[in-house]
């Protein structure tokens, strides 16, 4: 029988302190978060801010709560900090945990994965680092971009770390591999994925599943791969290239996580590039398109599937962009209406938080096809910078971050 270390033996058999399921865009990062008992309409004035966390650095990193304790990524001087914060607003810890992207738009963006008892986190320049998650100490640190030549493009790394089972991942993109799996208790390297050339994007991956089996959708700049977990083999690939006459911006600046739904991925880059619907063979060995959308050109607030249409923003420049609904099947639009501008899309218990990314206003709203069906609005009046972090729900609690801060808002239904 093969030995086991006694550490990572002692750590299949502790009870684990965290789900596996506190992560980017919640827990299958597709936007949708499980919580019930939520309020169906807020107050005039939003509902209740139950915290206030200033000085936590600055990012564009969403936070995440699990048992009332918020984990929060963000940039304070040249570095990269994960900040711990209880629910009475104190501060357990702030850490640093590598380099920040000091370049263009340099504030942290990569959102906590809490795993068991450790947390996972990539700095700006490419460090993926375990730490854990009841004092910070750091675990281990790998500088997987050096190590593996990654290609870092004009905004550094963005990626959130995506864990599947004792494997952490990272993108590299460029000339040397694609993927590669870290072991999440070692550091060690697992596999390298085979390089298909080209830069990396700032897209987190996402788990894929079909009948009991897995892949890793992930992206660099001119491919969607379906990547086997177990051991880095690219299961397939599709080439995702600009339109004709189109500049090509969108090839390497894509941020969206790939959404599915049964044996089908949606992918969608901002800059007047395509979106597109793959369909993955019975096998999962192929994929191949089913439509492309002009309309659903999303820049960097990902989108969410309810029932049998698509959500999101769209790009119009790089400060404004309309709300879209398509149809899954077709891709046929539903709508395209103006509401502010662009910015971010969750969902959670039937309903859309969109929070759009010029003025800070938050709409609960109605996901019908018809319209663009807002119920209620508040708005966000504190911190600066751009709205660019995504909402995070748990708990019956809204958590938004603008740059410095984060608040906490209470969505609890207390009529029911």
């Amino acid at each position: 029988m093969k030995k086991i270390s006694f550490l990572i033996l002692v750590s299949f058999l502790i009870q684990p302190v965290f789900s596996q399921k506190t992560q980017w865009r919640g827990p299958e990062r597709n936007g949708r978060f499980p919580d019930t008992g939520l309020m169906k309409e807020w107050p005039a004035d939003g509902p209740e801010m139950l915290l206030k966390m200033e000085d936590i650095g600055m990012g564009y990193s969403s936070p995440v709560l699990y048992d009332n304790m918020i984990y929060v990524t963000g940039k304070r001087g040249e570095e990269d900090f994960l900040s711990a914060i209880d629910m009475q607003g104190n501060l357990k810890y702030q850490v640093k945990y590598g380099s920040s992207w000091n370049k263009s738009y340099p504030e942290t963006r990569s959102t906590p994965t809490l795993d068991s008892d450790r947390i996972y986190v990539i700095s700006g320049i490419g460090e993926v680092v375990c730490l854990n998650a009841k004092d910070g100490t750091i675990v281990w640190s790998v500088d997987a971009n050096e190590s593996y030549e990654g290609e870092i493009h004009r905004w550094g790394v963005a990626e959130s770390p995506l864990v599947i089972d004792d494997k952490v991942l990272y993108t590299c993109g460029g000339d040397k591999t694609s993927v590669v799996a870290l072991n999440k208790y070692s550091g060690e390297i697992e596999w390298q994925a085979e390089s298909l050339g080209g830069e990396r994007t700032y897209v987190s991956p996402v788990l894929y599943e079909q009948d009991g089996s897995k892949l890793i959708v992930a992206l660099t700049a001119h491919h969607v791969l379906g990547i086997m977990p177990e051991n880095g083999k690219i299961a397939w690939h599709y080439e995702y290239l600009p339109p004709e006459g189109a500049s090509g911006r969108g090839a390497t600046n894509s941020t969206n996580s790939p959404i599915t739904r049964g044996n089908e991925i949606f992918v969608s880059k901002g800059y007047d590039q395509y979106g597109v619907m793959l369909k993955v063979s019975s096998d999962m060995n192929s994929v191949e398109e089913v439509w492309r959308t002009s309309v659903m050109d999303t820049h960097h607030g990902h989108y969410v599937n309810v029932g049998d249409y698509l959500y999101g923003s769209n790009w119009q420049s790089n400060s404004t962009g309309n709300w879209v609904c398509l149809d899954w099947d077709t891709g046929e639009v539903m709508y395209e209406e103006k509401w502010n501008t662009k910015g971010s899309i969750a969902l959670a218990e039937g309903l859309l938080y969109c929070y759009e990314e010029r003025g800070g206003n938050v709409a609960l709203v109605n996901p019908t096809p018809e319209k663009f069906d807002i119920i209620s609005t508040f708005k966000i009046e504190d911190g600066s910078g751009p709205h660019w972090a995504h909402p995070y729900i748990a708990d019956k609690k809204l958590l938004i971050r603008h740059g410095e801060v984060v608040m906490v808002f209470d969505i609890a239904d207390k009529k029911g």
